[in-house]
């Protein structure tokens, strides 16, 4: 029997929400107006495979207090969560223990009463269900188990999508463990914990169809959850997935050792590297699609490691090509330094920063601009990041010697305008840009310094004479990625004065009366960030500066001549950002040097 709460919106007989119940519901609440209940009602005659919310969501109205505010699925399983006093719960995969979850029942049961277990704890499992009165599989669970059942309340296209999600994927890895070779002997040894146990394990073929399987499902999840990298890390027993989102690792599956072996095999036969070489690095490159139907490039990179070989695989976003400057970060004075320093008809343009500070965005983005029919656009680079139609690209050949300053020298004898140069790393590579910007021709290249005056000093100590950067050198961007808000749930508090004047004081910017601070939602997974965002440090090269830049030139006074100049640096340009409500305080101290105080 159901008690009275559940009277008010479940079937006696069945347990199941009645569309009617619901619409009371809801009417009584004030979100939805009488005529709309009564022309549903009416339209819904008959037997129907959709669930009461589904029907009613399919109707696209909006409250009648916000009309601006669908009544959709998530709000109405939002609503019926409060009504009958459960928790509301936004499915994240990325916090899903897939292998043990799959383990609790099958498939196929899950489908019958469209319910997802999502946690397995030691004494309790956490179902999802959009029926909350629909419980007849409950106590058979709970004895099977021999665990409570908890029930929370989930949108109903989630669980239909990742119940199929979840038990595809270990099916295959399940299969592809099953259908390992019995091979003995086997190729070199990769794992240097695993030596008494040759003879005893084999290999995966790389084609097989589980194999592929969870090759498509770990790229199309990885550009699901906006990963910027993906990592195949191999341990002692299981293999590690993991993605770096925002700037941030994070775990996402564990699979048998041997499955890790087969999926990394198997990227490297479509990343057009050598399968059989396990004990050397190798790079490669591969192109495929998104869900939106969008091509994608991935970097590939494997090294050996004491567990077997480790693959990474850099994801390259199509989008990056038709960002303008707002969209990377650049406020209105950035952009407009930027587009001049841009524009010049000669002259070297470094971009610098460590290892993942979007300095590829920036150049590509930057370039796609430059990019005109008019011009004659050239690239040298170590690998080809993005393929561009719009560029002629050639990529580093050091097994032919053809290295970035051959590269250069190439390129100055096939008539260019503009010339971007992958990265200056050695005294001939610089020496070649300098004398490719000296017979007018446009530079732009990357170096790897904190700040923008440092990237004065290294071509210095990279042998460049100060003369020859006084009249080449048009200026330097120093730039970092911040993780921005989630627009979700980021609300204002007071600003911490003292902390503001404590760190933007010499620059003689008040402190606004409010800033933003992340709270955590599920739209970012408790994080309170959702996205990434540019901070820059633009230094140009003005008459005064250039007298700064001599043989023994000291990096701090070419830093104070630079702020006397107007450049802003890297953490104050952070800090307007914080101004603006984009980021935090503590973001902006973890990821910019600081500056000089004077």
């Amino acid at each position: 029997m159901l008690t009275e709460n559940q009277k008010r919106f479940a079937d006696e007989t069945t347990g199941k929400l009645k569309l009617e119940y619901v619409l009371d519901g809801l009417l009584s609440d004030g979100l939805v107006e009488q005529a709309s209940v009564d022309l549903l009602t009416s339209l819904s005659g008959g037997s129907s495979q959709k669930s009461a919310l589904q029907r009613i969501a399919d109707s696209g109205w909006t409250t009648l207090s916000t009309p601006e505010r669908k009544i959709d699925l998530d709000f109405l399983s939002r609503w019926l969560a409060e009504k009958v006093e459960l928790e509301w719960h936004r499915i994240d995969p990325l916090n899903v223990d897939v292998p043990a979850v799959t383990a609790v029942t099958s498939h196929a049961y899950s489908q019958r009463f469209n319910i997802i277990c999502i946690e397995v704890a030691k004494d309790y499992v956490v179902f999802g269900t959009a029926e909350p009165f629909f419980l007849e599989w409950q106590r058979e669970m709970e004895q099977v188990s021999n665990k409570e059942v908890r029930l929370v309340i989930c949108n109903p296209v989630d669980i239909t999508r990742y119940l199929g999600e979840f038990y595809s994927l270990s099916k295959s890895v399940l299969g592809a463990k099953k259908e390992k070779a019995a091979e003995k002997g086997g190729s070199a040894v990769q794992n240097l914990e695993q030596l008494m146990e040759l003879g005893r394990s084999g290999n995966l073929d790389a084609n097989d169809s589980h194999v592929v399987s969870i090759v498509d499902w770990l790229l199309q999840y990885a550009y699901e959850q906006r990963a910027s990298d993906i990592h195949l890390e191999p341990r002692r027993t299981d293999g590690v997935v993991r993605f770096r989102i925002d700037g941030v690792m994070q775990q996402v599956y564990e699979m048998p050792a041997a499955v890790m072996t087969a999926v990394t095999s198997r990227l490297k036969i479509v990343g057009r590297m050598d399968v059989a070489e396990k004990r050397r690095p190798q790079d490669g490159r591969l192109k495929t699609r998104n869900a939106d139907g969008k091509e994608v490039e991935l970097r590939m990179s494997t090294m050996p490691i004491a567990f077997g070989e480790k693959m990474v695989m850099r994801i390259f976003n199509p989008d990056v090509l038709v960002k303008d400057q707002a969209e990377l970060g650049f406020d209105g004075r950035e952009a407009n330094i930027w587009n001049k320093m841009i524009r010049e008809p000669n002259g070297i343009i470094l971009v610098t920063g460590p290892t993942g500070s979007g300095k590829t965005t920036t150049l590509y983005s930057t370039l796609q601009q430059l990019a005109t029919p008019e011009v004659n656009l050239c690239t040298i680079e170590d690998p080809i990041e993005l393929v561009v139609p719009a560029f002629n690209q050639m990529q580093v050949q050091h097994n032919i010697d053809l290295d970035f300053a051959a590269g250069v020298r190439t390129l100055l004898r096939q008539d260019p305008d503009i010339i971007m140069v992958g990265e200056i790393r050695d005294h001939e590579t610089a020496q070649m840009a300098v004398q490719a910007a000296l017979t007018g021709h446009l530079v732009l290249s990357t170096l790897h310094t904190n700040d923008a005056p440092s990237a004065v000093s290294r071509l210095l100590e990279l042998g460049i004479p100060y003369y020859l950067i006084r009249s080449t050198l048009i200026g330097v961007i120093a730039q970092r990625l911040i993780r921005t808000f989630c627009p979700h749930c980021a609300t204002e508090v007071e600003t911490n004065v003292e902390q503001w004047d404590e760190l933007i004081a010499p620059w003689k910017a008040d402190a606004p009366a409010t800033i933003k601070q992340p709270q955590g939602c599920l739209q970012c997974r408790e994080t309170g960030f959702y996205g990434r965002a540019g901070i820059y440090e633009l230094l140009q090269v003005t008459p005064e500066l250039k007298k700064s830049v001599v043989a023994n030139a000291d990096v701090e006074e070419l830093k104070k001549q630079a702020y006397r100049d107007g450049m802003r640096p890297l953490r104050v340009s952070g800090l307007t950002k914080v101004a603006q409500g984009v980021t935090s305080f503590e973001e902006i101290l973890k990821v910019t040097p600081s500056p000089l105080s004077e």
